[in-house]
């Protein structure tokens, strides 16, 4: 049974870590968030230590390290996306491995920088990148891996997830802590792309606001339009009013079903981290380096063929 701290214990996606922790045999020892809305942990892990103040949490974890028998294992960071190279850095220096949500950092310079601290202190970081466990994605890469003739596949990618006006007040509505729409929800299907289409060859951005944003991404085996949002008014009319999510994928227009078989795939990331089969710093970099040109790139007016048909019709 390997002993976890937990930073960022009162976010969205906290609970899932909580859960991953539990069941894969481990224990959650202790918790911190600034905020203190974490009555989850009585149903998932009522025996952790909480704290609201980094201070006192990290004096506690340090002083769990005198005893073997008490000292943690591991660090989970589930901190707002700006903070998390600081948490990682903290966790590699309380002699833990590292199991970070994602984007794991903001740009390659940070990599470099955590890829030092893993020098200095002798421990790993690891990179939820759950969407490579998923099984219709395990199949797509296999099917496409074993078709491989030198034809690029035509892919479209279209997320739109539905958030309500508390999402501009909150830290995620702050480019300079989220580091923007396509980095904060879209950081996991850039990894996607690339663990099933290969190395990319060319990014492309069409459109950029607060909301919403779109673009073109050129991979060694595939071409694709992607298109994020977080407006309800994106959603296609068969789902508006039903559903506050759209989720697709299709490839040379056939749609591939992944909408299911989401909810364990934290518990499997762990298990596989656990294994010693977890994503690294050198996993992660390849979706670092697409969301950081994405930030920085000028928005071009889409070609015919490179436009995603969402952004087409709001340009319309």
């Amino acid at each position: 049974m390997k002993r976890f701290a937990l930073i960022g214990a009162a976010g969205y996606i906290a609970p899932r870590h909580m859960t991953a922790i539990k069941d894969s045999g481990n224990e959650l020892v202790s918790a911190y968030d600034i905020n203190d809305s974490v009555g989850i942990l009585d149903s998932i892990s009522p025996q952790s230590e909480f704290f609201t103040e980094f201070e006192r949490f990290y004096d506690h974890a340090w002083r769990l390290r005198r005893q073997p028998g008490t000292a943690l294992d591991y660090v989970s960071v589930c901190s707002p996306n700006y903070l998390h190279q600081s948490h990682i850095s903290a966790g590699l220096r309380l002699g833990c491995d590292v199991i970070c949500e994602k984007p794991l950092v903001p740009t390659p310079a940070l990599l470099d920088e955590l890829a030092l601290v893993e020098r200095e202190t002798g421990k790993r970081v690891f990179n939820i990148l759950q969407l490579r466990h998923h099984q219709a994605i395990l199949a797509l890469k296999d099917k496409v891996e074993s078709e491989r003739n030198g034809h690029k596949h035509e892919v479209d990618l279209t997320y739109i997830t539905s958030r309500g006006k508390w999402y501009q007040e909150s830290w995620k509505g702050d480019t300079r802590k989220s580091f923007g729409v396509a980095t904060n929800i879209g950081v996991h299907f850039y990894d996607m792309l690339h663990f099933i289409f290969g190395s990319l060859q060319r990014n492309v951005v069409h459109h950029a606001t607060d909301n919403k944003a779109a673009g073109y991404l050129e991979y060694e085996n595939a071409r694709v339009r992607w298109f994020l949002s977080i407006d309800a008014n994106d959603l296609p009319t068969a789902v508006k009013c039903k559903k506050p999510t759209y989720r697709s994928i299709t490839v040379d227009g056939a749609e591939i079903e992944f909408s299911e078989g989401f909810t364990d795939l934290h518990t499997t990331s762990y298990r596989e981290i656990l294994a010693g089969r977890g994503y690294g710093l050198d996993d992660a970099r390849h979706c670092v380096e697409t969301v950081s040109t994405i930030r920085s790139a000028r928005a071009t007016a889409p070609t015919d063929d490179e436009g995603h048909p969402f952004l087409q019709q709001l340009l319309a």
